[in-house]
């Protein structure tokens, strides 16, 4: 039995009993804080927490680790809902290209882009698939982030994606994060296939699903419903078929343009809607009557240099909202979220309060963690960041590019 306490925090975040699955619109500027505080744990779950003098004497010593936290925050650690950590290289070729003018769909049509890592990944073994993965799950972890989802789609080969979802099967079953299996076979068309879209939407279903459903590869399925990938008719196939095997729909749509794809998704019943750069009032009105949670990704438009989601206009509207990296190697190479906090405040106008709620409570929603990530709760998982010494909570998101985190700790260890 393995037990830590932790003693005078200056503030405990995001921390009570009976909070809701999700906060939406104004709710989303209240944070419960408790101030000097104290936290405990047992087995990598929270056992108790409260005021410092509602703590109770230590009648048993054994196996407990103290640790003082004077002058510094305890806070969930991040759920990343939307990531594609899973790839086989780097591409800052592209990004030269993108300084030199091209844009993100000129680029595509060079070679570029998503086909780009497919192909590269196509001839990439699943060692060092898996190698290189853990590595950038290690960074993430130790830049706050305890809950990961990772997708698919750089394979668009039944092989090639069935090998990408093996390593994601292989990472949540021996990396210390919480990590959730996204099949997004749909996230292009190969180029073999460009022409015709009937073939891959077939192999997608005869030649995938059913090894992903035997094998448990994936809990979502995805699509990128967008001009040149996936058209809205093309998404609902898409969708429909990933539902008869069991997998929800966790979608990409409105980055680029608006084709319907926010009504369609959110009728076929999606946990979540993610980019959503672009977005219209039909959009809102669809989002206000569902569970579907609205996902923007900010570093993947300060890094394209795109719009950002307006996101003030949703909360404004009463939407819930989640906040993601998008990691991955052509349009978002960074999993920091804590520089994602600035970029949500500097640039989306959220406050620090409502920036943390999209990156905890809502993210764990959207991962489908509500009932173990994304609070300080009794029996929740013990995934918690311990800040350095700071005069506020906004010091964090006011401070980009400084590291205010002191320890990590996943299941309730230091790492």
């Amino acid at each position: 039995m393995s037990r830590l306490l932790i003693k005078n925090i200056k503030g405990l975040v995001q921390a009570g009993e009976n909070l809701p699955r999700t906060v939406k619109g104004e709710e989303m500027k209240k944070l419960p804080v408790i101030e000097n505080a104290f936290l405990a744990v047992e087995n990598g779950k929270i056992l108790s927490y409260g005021p410092m003098e509602d703590m109770l004497g230590i009648d048993d010593w054994r196996n407990l680790e103290i640790i003082d936290a004077s002058g510094k925050y305890i806070l969930p650690a991040f759920c990343d809902s939307h990531t594609h950590v899973v790839f086989a290289k780097s591409r800052e070729e592209e990004f030269v290209d993108k300084i030199n003018g091209l844009s993100y769909e000129e680029i595509a049509a060079k070679g570029g882009g998503i086909l780009n890592s497919a192909r590269v990944l196509g001839e990439t073994d699943e060692e060092e698939l898996y190698r290189s993965a853990w590595n950038r799950l290690d960074q993430v972890m130790y830049s706050g982030t305890g809950a990961i989802e990772i997708k698919s789609g750089y394979g668009l080969t039944p092989e090639a994606e069935l090998k990408m979802l093996r390593v994601i099967k292989r990472l949540r079953e021996n990396h210390p994060l919480t990590i959730k299996s996204t099949f997004l076979g749909a996230h292009a068309y190969p180029k073999e296939l460009k022409e015709n879209h009937p073939e891959y939407l077939r192999q997608i279903k005869e030649e995938m699903l059913p090894v992903i459903h035997e094998e448990g590869l994936a809990d979502y399925i995805d699509a990128f419903c967008e001009r040149g990938y996936f058209s809205v008719e093309e998404l609902v196939e898409v969708m429909n078929a990933g539902k008869a095997y069991g997998l929800i729909p966790k979608i990409h749509v409105n980055q680029f343009s608006i084709l319907g794809g926010v009504k369609a998704a959110v009728e076929h019943g999606a946990l979540s809607v993610d980019h959503l750069e672009e977005i219209s009032e039909e959009d809102i009105a669809v989002l206000k009557g569902s569970t579907c949670m609205p996902t923007v990704l900010p570093s993947c438009s300060f890094f394209l240099n795109i719009p950002f989601g307006k996101a003030r206009m949703m909360l404004d509207n009463g939407l819930p909202l989640a906040l993601a990296t998008d990691f991955n190697p052509g349009t978002t190479p960074s999993g920091n979220m804590l520089f994602l906090w600035s970029l949500a405040c500097i640039k989306l106008r959220l406050t620090p309060e409502e920036a943390l709620n999209a990156m905890t409570i809502n993210t764990a929603y959207a991962m489908g963690l509500s009932e173990t990530h994304g609070t300080i709760s009794e029996g929740k998982v013990a995934n918690l960041i311990m800040t350095k010494e700071i005069p506020s909570l906004a010091y964090i998101p006011y401070s980009f590019g400084e590291n205010t985190i002191d320890t990590v700790l996943i299941n309730g260890k230091i790492m």
